[in-house]
């Protein structure tokens, strides 16, 4: 399974009949899957599912679906609204017996405002479920279009998050191999601080020296700090041979990766180490830019 971006865009018409429909799809980054739809009115029971195919396909992401859709073939029919009829033809037979006048006409009747309504032919049930089938099924095509682009952006994101890993890996050899983080030479280091304490005159507790000199060598101790660096390293370049919703996990593992680079640099006694704790802090926050746009 490849890496996903949460980026994309997919467009999708289709038609059936004289209804004519297109699909937009907008994806960009999110906490979470938050899937928004628009519809125009009359195909509202489509929402649901809708945002259930999204669902399915999607873990993250914040992603807008859009329906426009529009029939190109108007039929106008026109309609009697019987209720203002009656109501006109009854005014009428009350009249005609107070007053001396011609019947009323077809045409005059017709002309009353309320009488005659012209309107769209709504589709049958059947043409709507048809409808419907079409539509979800053209969002198919839609969604799998929006998957193919996340997909694709994924790669490149793939590509730049696995040379910053190598960065990060080489990084920490730099250090484990620079010769201030072996402990031979941090004792000697301690150990001549020590000799000079001693030779100042100040009397001081040599056995509680030389402890606090122990503990100090312990703390600039920087090897458990790159053993854990190489295991972050292993563990991202396993999610990202797995593949698929990954982000989260690997946004977890740049945490780490700044906290150990974090004490590295507080642990270091030497300017070449910390220069190399923050070239791996700045190589981290560019690992961590890049994946807050995969899924």
């Amino acid at each position: 399974m490849t890496l996903q971006s949460m980026t994309g865009y997919a467009h999708q018409d289709g038609s059936l009949g004289a209804l004519r429909w297109t699909w937009e799809l907008r994806s960009v980054n999110g906490r979470g899957l938050d899937t928004r739809v628009r519809v125009p009115a009359g195909f509202e029971r489509l929402e649901q599912d809708i945002k259930k195919k999204l669902s399915a396909a999607f873990r993250r992401g914040s992603i807008q679906a859009t329906l426009n859709a529009v029939r190109q073939e108007k039929q106008v029919e026109a309609v009697v609204n019987q209720d203002v009829l009656d109501a006109a033809l009854a005014l009428a037979k009350k009249l005609s017996k107070e007053i001396d006048a011609e019947p009323p006409r077809i045409d005059g009747i017709l002309n009353i405002r309320g009488v005659l309504e012209f309107s769209e032919p709504a589709p049958d049930d059947k043409t709507i479920k048809a409808e419907q089938a079409a539509i979800l099924k053209s969002l198919d095509a839609a969604i799998a279009a929006l998957a193919a682009m996340r997909q694709a952006e994924g790669e490149k994101i793939g590509g730049f998050v696995g040379a910053q890993i190598d960065g990060i890996e080489a990084l920490a050899r730099k250090a484990d191999d620079d010769p201030s983080t072996d402990p031979e030479s941090i004792a000697e280091r301690l150990g001549t601080q020590v000799r000079m304490l001693l030779e100042t005159g100040v009397e001081l507790d040599e056995d509680r020296l030389h402890m606090e000199a122990a503990i100090l060598a312990a703390k600039a101790d920087i090897r458990e700090e790159i053993d854990r660096l190489h295991t972050h390293v292993a563990a991202c370049r396993a999610l990202i041979e797995e593949g698929g919703a990954v982000g989260r996990r690997l946004d977890f593992l740049a945490q780490e990766f700044n906290r150990e680079s974090n004490t590295i640099c507080s642990k270091s006694n030497a300017s070449s180490v910390t220069a190399v704790g923050l070239d791996l802090k700045v190589l981290i926050d560019q690992f961590r830019e890049q994946i807050q746009n995969l899924e």
